[in-house]
């Protein structure tokens, strides 16, 4: 028999994003390029937005004194949420600048990195080299399957299939093998490398066609022991080639001036990732025990075109008589709404950014000052939620590609978190901390002896620090630091 059905009656407590909430999420993870191509584009596509030309030139700023806390921040995020933007007079600023900044001036300590492309700078090589238009054909599809580092991504065989099926072109694997050497012959030396031994092989005969007569054992060692070269075994390279220490280290020396990616010595890339550009989204300024803190951009101040404003308020107070009228006045209330909540959103992603790199900057306060790493104090997200009021979902937002500039270089704000450990002493110091003296240690020890993980663990035991072995293996990994073996040297 089948069980009895009913219904019932529940009560759940939801929390829905208003509108502004949906809008203020993507804007929050846009670093300072992106929020003013974002801005030039609302002020193309909406005619009811336009420039205040007569705002004064501010930018949010604000001096922390030594003596200020940081707990009474103005705003919490319910009073973001809540606020009615929608009142016309209020028309937010976006910019307040101590040092009266006009968006005219210079972005202080711009990172721009600029991408050059590696295919066009070979395609103008092969241009000037005299090649067959089947050849040409070839050495192009060589070029568009080497990625940014300058390795070729496809083998000669799998080249050859695609010709044919691509581009209808019938070659055979000996004519591809020929381009791909004409290929490995353009700059930078070590392009078109199958890996890195390849790679290595390459800049090694480069040199010696260039008259380095001392690079020959280098090339010998790249080719006949590169697996033991990788593990660092030199003991054995040295006995096999029957050479000794001063010889080793001079191959050693040579071989390490080469470029693993020669690529991104033409893209600018200085790491696998995507070339981009880097502008500072804040400026931290210190004069003696007093931080500015200012919110750098390229954002003018919005408002509502008044002919919108006008055309807005008429409608609201008259009916519209036409068919026409009824349908500008669907378009021009959609447009003004649009351009209000704009300026809304804006607004508060200024301000939510501010207030989070404000408390980080208080809590952070001694690094700042000082520069010293080993000053960073333990902090995660949670520590500015209970201090500004944001969701923690929005600070890690707010964080996300976000820059800051400052006396002792230019940091990512996610720098600046990190969790705690315990020192004997009692007291909690950061991960920051710990990288930093992990990173002294191994950069004085004996490079013929260099210090396994456990002695690691032993030697920050005896500073205070206790720490398991595996975590000094993630710290060490952290800091791009290979184990013991790798390290040594001869």
């Amino acid at each position: 028999m089948a069980g009895k059905q009913s219904l019932t009656q529940e009560q759940k407590l939801t929390q829905r994003l208003s509108p502004l909430q949906l809008q203020l999420v993507p804007l929050l993870q846009m670093n300072s390029l992106e929020i003013e191509e974002r801005v030039m584009n609302e002020l193309n596509d909406n005619p009811a937005l336009e420039v205040n030309e007569n705002a004064n030139d501010n930018i949010l700023d604000d001096t922390l004194n030594k003596d200020e806390y940081g707990d009474d921040f103005k705003e919490t995020a319910e009073d973001i949420i809540n606020a009615d933007y929608r009142n016309e007079d209020d028309i937010p600023y976006y910019r307040l600048s101590a040092s009266n900044r006009s968006a005219d001036d210079e972005t202080p300590n711009a990172i721009i990195i600029s991408q050059t492309s590696l295919v066009d700078y070979l395609m103008e090589q092969v241009n000037e080299r005299k090649l067959n238009d089947t050849q040409r054909q070839i050495a192009q599809y060589i070029i568009g399957n080497i990625d940014d580092s300058g390795y070729l991504q496809r083998s000669a065989m799998s080249i050859t299939d695609d010709l044919v099926f691509q581009t209808g072109l019938d070659v055979s694997v000996d004519e591809v093998m020929e381009m791909i050497r004409v290929v490995q012959e353009l700059d930078p030396a070590g392009v078109g490398a199958i890996d890195l031994q390849d790679c290595l092989r390459l800049q090694l005969e480069r040199k010696i066609a260039e008259g380095h007569d001392s690079s020959r054992l280098s090339l010998t060692v790249i080719n006949e022991h590169f697996d033991k070269f990788s593990k660092k075994h030199f003991d054995r390279i040295m006995t096999a080639l029957g050479i000794d220490e001063d010889t080793m280290s001079a191959i050693n020396e040579d071989i390490r001036s080469l470029t693993p990616k020669p690529g991104f010595a033409i893209t600018g890339i200085a790491d696998d990732s995507h070339s981009q550009q880097i502008t500072p989204d804040f400026c931290v300024e210190i004069e003696g025990e007093d931080i500015t803190l200012t919110l750098i951009n390229n954002i003018p101040e919005l408002q509502i075109s008044e002919s919108y404003s006008t055309s807005y308020e008429y409608f609201s107070k008259n009916k519209p008589s036409s068919r026409s009228d009824k349908e500008t006045a669907i378009a021009i209330k959609e447009k003004y709404e649009k351009a209000k909540d704009f300026i809304a959103v804006l607004k508060m992603r200024q301000e939510t950014i501010f207030n989070t790199m404000k408390y980080i900057i208080i809590h952070q306060r001694d690094f700042f000052i000082e520069g010293d790493e080993t000053k960073i104090r333990p902090m995660i997200l949670k520590d500015v939620a209970e201090h500004t009021g944001y969701d923690l979902s929005v600070i890690s937002r707010a964080i996300t590609n976000k820059y800051a500039t400052t006396p002792w270089g230019i940091f990512p704000l996610k720098y600046f978190f990190n969790e705690g450990i315990q020192h004997k002493s009692g007291d909690e110091v950061s991960s920051q901390e710990i990288l930093s003296i992990l990173k002294t240690v191994i950069s004085e020890e004996n490079k013929s002896r260099p210090f396994s993980d456990e002695q690691l663990c032993s030697i920050l035991k005896k500073k205070g620090y206790v720490i398991a072995r595996r975590t000094i293996a993630k710290y060490r990994d952290k800091l791009s630091i290979p184990v013991a073996r790798l390290r040594k040297e001869v």
